[in-house]
């Protein structure tokens, strides 16, 4: 696939991405903590983290993950699979879906509509699959801003719940 939005290109990930998006993640780690959001991420970097570096590699090679690039230059990954993480306390949807495991964009980019261009990526794969259901789980803390980017998207509110003390929110999108 090559799909180009206001300059960003966006192809199939694979194996060969692991760098980038651990790089991407550790970024996002040490973007939130500087701004005071220890709660999202933590504050240890995310290729240092317990099985941090496999469940990457996981997403590379077991799930449908996408790459945008800028100039050739990763900058923000996607991964999209059937459902969400049976890790997390979030009820199925009760019928076929595609669902946003992970996007992160790198911070040094931020503002050129990384995530957005991803996110319609989304969307049109999940057309494309004969689906017309998206959804996504995310932080609902720090105010909301990320629940917020989301509804920007095209998102709305479904579910909240809470995994240990982290609370979340799930967002779907009609196709």
């Amino acid at each position: 696939m090559n799909d180009t939005t206001h300059g960003i290109r966006i192809r199939p990930g694979g194996p060969a991405d692991a760098p980038a998006v651990l790089g991407m993640l550790d970024g996002a780690v040490a973007w939130m903590n500087a701004r005071g959001n220890t709660e999202q991420w933590g504050t240890t970097p995310y290729s240092q983290k317990p099985g941090g570096v496999e469940r990457v590699d996981r997403y590379l090679t077991e799930n449908s993950p996408y790459v945008a690039e800028l100039d050739g230059i990763p900058v923000g990954a996607m991964v999209l699979d059937s459902g969400p993480s049976p890790q997390m306390p979030i009820a199925p949807a009760g019928e076929p879906e595609r669902y946003v495991r992970l996007l992160v964009s790198d911070r040094r980019h931020a503002g050129l509509g990384v995530g957005a261009a991803l996110l319609a990526h989304a969307a049109d794969e999940t057309r494309r699959a004969g689906l017309d259901l998206l959804r996504v789980d995310c932080w609902a803390g720090g105010g909301g801003e990320l629940v917020a980017f989301y509804e920007r998207n095209g998102f709305t509110r479904t579910d909240a719940f809470l995994s240990d003390t982290w609370p979340g929110q799930v967002l779907a999108r009609r196709l």
